[in-house]
């Protein structure tokens, strides 16, 4: 099994353990890291709708309290075949990744697409942090 494939498995399998009652729409996260070490995330949704948590953040939260900070690769699955993440979802992959950064999207027979951050966020907010803060 290639890593992508082991990749997607992880994003499927905790897609499934979402709670989404309010929507419905279950969304799982996986982010591989340089060393190859993989984090997952699915989305939880709260009845103060806007206060849920995506798949991603959940994920980028698992790796950051593990203590790293760079992503190499991401699948997000969703219902939808182009369940692309959101714009703040966009904008957390961003810090801990690279313009290059491929972000896979699937439903769950497969990957659908893959995008560059550039492509899924061209003109990302971006502050001088990284190069004086990364613990790497």
């Amino acid at each position: 099994m290639s890593d992508l494939d082991k990749l997607f498995e992880a994003a499927r399998a905790v897609r499934e353990k979402a709670y989404a009652p309010y929507s419905n729409f279950l969304v799982g996260a996986a982010l591989r890291t340089p060393d190859g070490s993989v984090f997952t995330g699915c989305n939880v949704e709260n009845a103060s709708y806007p206060v849920s948590v995506c798949a991603e953040g959940g994920a980028v939260g698992a790796m950051v309290a593990a203590g790293y900070r760079d992503i190499a690769e991401a699948v997000v699955i969703g219902d939808a075949a182009l369940c692309t993440p959101c714009g703040m979802c966009r904008q957390r992959l961003k810090e801990f990744g690279t313009d290059d950064l491929i972000v896979h999207v699937a439903d769950l027979n497969g990957i659908r697409r893959s995008f560059t951050m550039d492509e899924l966020l061209p003109a990302a907010f971006e502050l001088d942090y990284k190069s004086n803060n990364r613990k790497d």
